[in-house]
């Protein structure tokens, strides 16, 4: 790793913008150790430490096979089509194998694109593109709007299902066999949390076959803040109006295939009566929020609940007794595995669905939420970390967890303890910015407490005064919709900037939006808060309205504090002020993202002065420069418009 990494290494020679860096250095030592004597590692690797390439290159001259996972596709197309060329360039002809693998919604189905008869004018740009494309992957399409595109490719997609795999035509030149083959012969496999723990989850079922992702003992786990949440999610259950919606539609197509009967149509009927009538019981409105009470929802609702049963049993009674296809139909046999698909969902529906209704295990929370048109009954588990232990951390001889934020005050206790890692190594280390020049961080001394009714005025007022001083170029962050859209009324019309708005436009289109007009001002909440890269002078002000603790009334968040209270713990002090800690470092970092970058930081919440907690976020913060009189704020970025003309 020295003879690479080092001063007059390898990387020095070939890498146009080399700079050495120690930490980038430690980390891949540490690394290669991790992988020689089959331990765990995690490890936190500030802004600019060249984490990507640290631990590509030991996962690469491992003699393993190891999957990557990242937190976003973004980065995992980062990684596959310019970290790791660059690095296979430089290490030469070894004969080593890359695959990417996503999520199979991600990919073109070959043949339902065959089959669509319209004409519409992005369908045929879609055929144009499919006898080109080499990965068939969603990401190329440039022509296809995040917005508008949405319900087209969900016609075309190779979503598992309405997949007849061996059976289908384009089997072999599916893009799925192509991407489970280069998988199969890789050496390095890059994928996202979310496949990883589907697969993970899969696993779990028993079933021969379930597995999206081939064996492999080394998992390096890129932004691994997200473990917890996406472990939780495809840990628990999940059931929803259109799932049920889902199953009828496919259900509905076995007639266009020869297999329809009147029993399988009233069956479908039935379901989607008893369906609909039992989704519209569900109480809430648009958000999320816990049901408890469901025993007396399924006593009070008794009829409904059994309709809704009795017409799962009568749709898989339907399916079971079909006959066979008509002689003469074409793909007798893909449709007979079809109409066995939707048995076997009809199944798994039904047992997610007692579940949901009348398990009464004590580690998972169960909850509603409405979003838009959809009505989502789930259950999540209230702590992964013995799931993750079981299934990840014992399975596996080597698992290495990498982000710029898994420290709290320096210690990696709290992500030890809510990922269930008991044997591990852990490293912190230090970005190679100096932040203490780079980085104003302003605490104005006078705002109000968050929680009182005037926040919204003073805060407004505040962030008037610092996006006059900065000149625009800023990200306005903050914990919750209605302080955002409250903050913004009151700025809107007060400034000569550009205001941008989070939910006015697609997050891709609002972020090229922000880089391109000199002086915007976007205003946005927690999918800003990481994963977005804007370097240079563009973003020189993150402003933060709060200390970004979670919503208390959340139901998970609930049922994870009080677990951690019954048994003898304190939910805000060991699990509130942590995970606000890595919060606030993962919106704050969204600010220095390269040695040239310089900027203002703000939090407009006094609780980080006035609170005993307040003193464990500064010390978790990097070694910013801190004042409370805007006058310095003024002084220190007229430095920076200077040194920029």
């Amino acid at each position: 790793m020295y003879n690479f990494f080092g001063p007059n290494g390898v990387l020095a020679k070939v890498h146009p913008q080399y700079e050495f860096r120690r930490s980038q250095l430690e980390m891949a030592q540490a690394v290669e150790s991790s992988f020689a004597e089959k331990r765990h590692l995690i490890v936190e690797a500030g802004t600019g430490t060249g984490k990507t390439l640290a631990y590509l290159l030991p996962a690469l001259l491992s003699g393993r096979r190891v999957v990557v996972s990242t937190g976003t596709k973004n980065l995992q197309e980062q990684l596959y089509f310019k970290d790791v060329p660059f690095l296979l360039g430089v290490l030469g002809d070894r004969g080593l194998k890359v695959a990417y693998m996503k999520g199979r919604s991600n990919y073109l189905c070959r043949q339902k694109l065959r089959d669509a008869i319209d004409t519409d004018p992005l369908l045929e740009k879609l055929r144009g593109w499919e006898t080109s494309t080499e990965m068939g992957d969603r990401a190329e399409l440039s022509f296809l709007p995040e917005s508008g595109g949405t319900a087209l490719w969900d016609r075309v997609d190779a979503r598992r299902e309405t997949c007849t795999g061996e059976h289908c035509p384009e089997f072999e030149r599916c893009f799925i066999t192509t991407m489970r083959r280069r998988a199969v012969e890789a050496d390095l496999i890059i994928v996202n949390h979310h496949l990883l723990f589907a697969d993970l989850a899969l696993k779990r079922t028993g079933i021969p076959g379930m597995a999206v992702l081939p064996s492999y003992s080394a998992v390096i786990f890129d932004e691994a803040h997200e473990i917890e949440d996406v472990a939780a999610q495809y840990f628990g259950v999940n059931v929803s109006n259109y799932r049920v919606e889902d199953l009828t539609g496919d259900c509905e197509r076995l007639f266009s295939k020869g297999l329809g009967t009147p029993e399988l149509h009233g069956a479908i009927r039935r379901l989607e009566q008893n369906s609909e009538a039992f989704f519209a019981l569900l109480p809430g409105v648009e958000g999320r929020q816990g049901f408890t009470e469901r025993e007396d929802f399924a006593d009070a609702h008794a009829a409904i609940c059994n309709n809704l049963f009795s017409s799962l049993e009568g749709l898989h009674s339907a399916l079971a007794t079909l006959p066979p296809a008509p002689p003469g139909i074409a793909g007798q046999t893909a449709a007979r595995e079809d109409a066995q698909r939707c048995l076997e969902r009809t199944l798994e529906l039904r047992s997610e669905l007692e579940f949901l209704l009348k398990n009464d295990s004590d580690n998972f929370v169960f909850w509603i939420e409405h979003r838009h048109r959809g009505i989502f009954l789930q259950a999540t588990p209230i702590d992964v970390s013995t799931l993750l232990e079981e299934r990840l951390f014992q399975e596996m001889d080597t698992v290495v967890m990498t982000s710029a934020t898994l420290s709290v005050g320096g210690s990696m206790e709290f992500v030890r303890r809510r990922l269930g890692v008991r044997y591990a190594r852990d490293r912190v280390l230090e970005s190679p910015f100096d932040y203490e020049s780079q980085a104003l961080l302003y605490l104005p001394h006078d705002l109000p407490d968050p929680r009182q009714p005037n926040f919204s005025d003073r805060a407004a007022e505040e962030v008037i005064r610092l996006i006059t001083a900065t000149e625009g170029r800023a990200f306005v962050l903050f914990t919750s919709y209605s302080q955002m859209d409250q903050v913004y009324d009151r700025v809107r019309g007060k400034v000569r900037f550009p205001l941008l708005l989070q939910g006015t436009a697609p997050k891709t289109v609002l972020l090229d939006r922000f880089r391109n007009q000199p002086g915007a001002v976007l205003f946005a909440t927690a999918s800003f808060w990481q994963g977005v890269d804007v370097p240079g002078e563009q973003l020189s002000c993150v402003i933060v309205d709060r200390l970004p603790f979670a919503v208390p009334t959340d139901p998970v968040v609930m049922a994870r504090s009080r677990r951690i209270d019954e048994d003898g713990g304190s939910s805000f002090l060991d699990y509130q002020v942590p995970g606000a800690v890595l919060a606030l470092k993962q919106g704050f970092g969204r600010l220095i993202r390269s040695r040239s970058d310089r900027g203002v930081l703000a939090l407009l919440d006094p609780r980080i002065r006035t609170k005993p907690y307040g003193g464990l976020f500064l010390e978790s913060l990097p070694a910013y420069r801190v004042t409370s009189d805007i006058a310095e704020v003024e002084r220190f970025m007229k430095k920076d418009v200077r040194s920029h003309r």
